[in-house]
């Protein structure tokens, strides 16, 4: 398990993903492990039958995937990674979970950082929790990143 040297960093390019890769791109450093970030791209719906015939979906999904790369390219620029840590950029489609925890086992990653969004009520009923599907389905240790609550006004 120690010394680390492969940590998967997902990022879904929200603050508190930015801040689990802040995180993340600390301990490859200490340890010395190369620092492998993660997208991963959920698939395009199919319309129903009589539904949005217009959408050319593999137009759009070229779309988002150009979007990621770009996207973890910058976050990877804003990051001011040193030349020293080794990293590799993946982007993948998939459901995000299981895309995560697939890609940890084939990669042979020591460490997943990832963050929690905090989802309460009728949000996570509907949408669930990538990071706890992540916990459930990994073949490493998973470290979550909490978002920190907001701050109140005094």
């Amino acid at each position: 398990m120690l010394p680390w040297r492969k940590i998967l960093c997902p990022t879904d390019f929200s603050d508190p993903s930015l801040g689990a890769l802040r995180a993340a791109r600390e301990l490859a450093l200490h340890s010395n492990a190369e620092l492998l970030l993660l997208h991963v791209v959920s698939p395009v719906p199919i319309a129903p039958p009589g539904g949005v015939q217009a959408l050319d979906t593999a137009a759009y999904l070229e779309q988002m995937l150009t979007y990621a790369r770009e996207s973890m390219d910058r976050a990877a620029g804003e990051m001011r990674l040193p030349d020293t840590l080794r990293i590799k950029k993946l982007v993948l489609t998939g459901n995000p979970g299981e895309e995560i925890a697939g890609t940890a086992e084939k990669e042979k990653v020591d460490l997943i950082v990832i963050a929690t969004h905090g989802l309460t009520g009728w949000r996570r009923f509907i949408s669930g929790s990538v990071a706890e599907k992540v916990v459930r389905l990994s073949p490493c240790p998973v470290l979550t990143i909490p978002v920190p609550p907001p701050e109140k006004e005094t």
